[in-house]
């Protein structure tokens, strides 16, 4: 069984976790492989949206630490954790936070770890009610990774992103919501249809549009007001020279509905 599962329908790219027997625990490999093809969705001019979900009952544990032993970690050798990082799981939100296309995370149960933190990263969350966050690193007795500390104060600030991470627990979706960490929930029955509508609107907007967009609120958290107005319009500037952008204009002159093509 293939631990990640990939198919592209009607534009948009579906990236299923299938390791269901271990709630989606991330192998290197599968990281790897989710890493590769989240670069060919952003890179694929034919992929418009991508939807990134988990097979059974769970989303993703985090990654799969079997393996691991206090042996092991004695014979680690300064600087051997901090690149395991560097290149594993900082990697893979990376990957989410710099792709070019929308992602939406379809979160059908538990996320928790580096599990948490990959659906964070996505673009819009969509949980079932079933779901659950849990920052589950302090009870292991480890310092949050996968760029927790980042994505989390951004999205509702330091002290409730403190609390999350000092206690580890649970978080249901209706609360994940509240906070702010969700953009909606719905019942688990109508988690995969909600997706999919989703991302059919996403992938029948204006592609470029869209990642320039993206790429301009990811930065703004970290840049001044005269650097984020700099880069907005030089966004708008490259953005006005796509076929979608001048299709939009004509369909106003015109008063009818844009056809975007995504280019």
């Amino acid at each position: 069984m293939t631990e990640l599962t990939y198919t592209v329908t009607d534009q948009v790219s579906y990236l299923t976790l299938n390791r269901p027997e271990a709630l989606n625990a991330l192998t290197p490999g599968g990281r790897d492989r989710l890493i590769e093809l989240l670069a060919e969705a952003s890179a694929d001019p034919e992929v418009r949206a991508v939807v990134l979900t988990g097979a059974g009952r769970g989303f993703c544990s985090g990654a799969d630490l079997r393996g691991t032993s206090a042996s092991a970690a004695g014979e680690r050798i300064p600087g051997d954790v901090a690149r395991t990082l560097r290149l594993g799981a900082q990697r893979l939100i990376a990957a989410v936070l710099d792709c070019e296309k929308p992602v939406i995370a379809a979160v059908n149960g538990t996320a928790a770890g580096l599990g948490a933190q990959l659906a964070l990263a996505c673009d819009l969350v969509l949980a079932a009610e079933s779901a659950r966050f849990i920052e589950v690193f302090v009870r292991r007795g480890l310092v949050p990774d996968g760029g927790g500390a980042y994505l989390l104060p951004r999205l509702i600030g330091p002290q409730r992103a403190k609390e999350l991470m000092f206690f580890g627990d649970a978080l249901t979706a209706a609360d994940a919501e509240r906070l702010g960490l969700v953009n909606r929930v719905v019942p688990d029955g109508e988690l995969d249809k909600t997706a999919r509508e989703w991302a059919t609107r996403l992938a029948a907007g204006p592609t470029r549009a869209l990642a320039l967009t993206k790429q301009l609120v990811n930065a703004s958290l970290d840049t001044d007001r005269a650097t984020a107005f700099a880069a907005e319009a030089a966004a708008q500037e490259i953005n006005m020279t796509t076929e979608d952008a001048r299709e939009g204009v004509a369909s106003f002159v015109e008063r009818r509905s844009a056809e975007f093509k995504g280019r």
